[in-house]
């Protein structure tokens, strides 16, 4: 199951004069990363590079920053991939401490170092999540509310017509159970309309 992490961690790592600062944290898309390594450049006008690897959304990035080509951003890229992370940003901003550590030494600097920080950072399961919507008469409110709450679904919405509408989001894996339950408990009376957004986006004037 792929993860993402809770929060921001950094790790310091000190090869042959040269620092490594690395920070692994969670992140939503590309500009967002973006706009880190640029305050990165920002606060740290005096480093050699900062080099960036993203996993987020299909979205991916290995960024070398003038390190030679496939030594700092592909094997951060490699940490994130093979510990089945998504919606994580690894960035490494490295002073030079004077002594060249060679292609091997380069990429094993900047896989330890994203490494590193990833053993102290706090790991948590990425859950999809499906969002529904049903329909109840008046009496069936107090039910649908149980129901939602047993199953441990958010709900997101409640409006008041001719019946009751409840729009509810849970783990995907848990949301056939919990309608086959609401049809059962509610003897056939609750309501899924299907989703409007399909009807109404061909509909321009």
């Amino acid at each position: 199951m792929a993860q993402t992490i809770a929060s921001a961690v950094q790790h310091e790592l000190i090869i042959k004069k040269s620092r490594f600062l690395a920070c692994v944290q969670p992140m939503a898309d590309r500009a967002g990363a973006q706009q880190v390594v640029a305050a990165l450049r920002a606060d740290h006008p005096g480093a050699a590079h900062v080099c960036w690897a993203l996993l987020a959304g299909g979205q991916s990035a290995a960024v070398d920053d003038g390190e030679p080509s496939g030594t700092a951003g592909r094997p951060m890229l490699d940490v994130l991939r093979h510990q089945d992370l998504e919606g994580v940003l690894a960035t490494v901003v490295r002073y030079f401490g004077g002594v060249k550590l060679g292609a091997g030494g380069l990429v094993r600097a900047y896989t330890d170092s994203v490494a590193q920080a990833l053993l102290q950072a706090q790991k948590v399961p990425i859950v999809k999540l499906a969002s529904l919507r049903c329909t109840a008469p008046y009496a069936f409110e107090g039910l649908v509310r149980r129901e939602l709450e047993a199953a441990g679904a958010s709900l997101d919405e409640v409006s008041h017509g001719d019946e009751v509408a409840f729009a509810f989001s849970l783990p995907a894996s848990a949301a056939a159970a919990l309608r086959t339950r609401l049809d059962d408990a509610g003897h056939g009376r609750i309501g899924w309309p299907r989703e409007v957004g399909a009807d109404a986006a061909g509909g321009g004037e």
